[in-house]
């Protein structure tokens, strides 16, 4: 692969990290509640867990995916289904005050760790990026071990740096965001873009 062939991926990549979808918005709502303890145990987390769907995709899974149209409509169906759910829970989570330095922001550097690993490798948005649309943009028959390697430190510089980015401001805006009624109404605000998406995946 050449220089310009990871500069693509990277940008094709940080167009889907940034964009809105589940994962931003637990980076985000977990800014809100506990600040950035334990920051880098979580988005290591998300790193790993998107490096591992990469390595599934790059070991051949996706010949397989491409040769079942049926599957992958069925992928952006419960895809979409996801998200829904993900709404639902979103705009009916309960709410209360937040402090600046509550004690229930104390949370061990695993569960951090876990817990972002665990909603990667299940987030639809994510599967699909590796199992539909990378495969657009990296010509998986090209790669050996040192592209393998250079994708993945692509996965690292853009995804680190892009999650903080989202994360810092929301840590800054605790003091707003941290009464009930702006927390419900930010629920439902992000409640209502996971909608959105789940029909724009949909009716794709």
């Amino acid at each position: 692969m050449t220089a310009s062939n990871f500069l693509f991926f990277a940008g094709v990549y940080f167009a889907a990290v940034a964009s809105p979808g589940p994962g931003i918005a637990l980076v985000v709502s977990r800014a809100l509640g506990r600040g950035l303890i334990g920051l880098p145990w979580f988005l290591a987390g998300f790193v790993l867990g998107d490096i591992v769907l990469m390595t599934i995709a790059v070991s051949g899974l996706t010949v397989i995916a491409h040769n079942l149209g049926t599957a992958f409509q069925f992928v952006r169906v419960a895809g979409a289904l996801y998200l829904i759910w993900m709404a639902w829970k979103t705009w009916h989570a309960p709410v209360r005050d937040m402090e600046l330095q509550p004690t229930f922001v104390r949370e061990r550097p695993l569960g951090a760790f876990l817990s972002s690993l665990s909603h990667t490798l299940g987030n639809p948005k994510a599967i699909t990026f590796f199992l539909s649309i990378m495969p657009l943009a990296v010509d998986l028959k090209a790669i050996d071990v040192r592209a393998f390697a250079g994708l993945v430190g692509v996965v690292i510089v853009v995804m680190t740096p892009t999650l903080i980015a989202w994360a810092a401001p929301a840590n800054r805006a605790r003091r707003i965001f941290r009464s009930q009624s702006a927390q419900k109404h930010l629920n439902r605000g992000s409640a209502t873009v996971m909608v959105g998406a789940a029909v724009a995946l949909a009716a794709k």
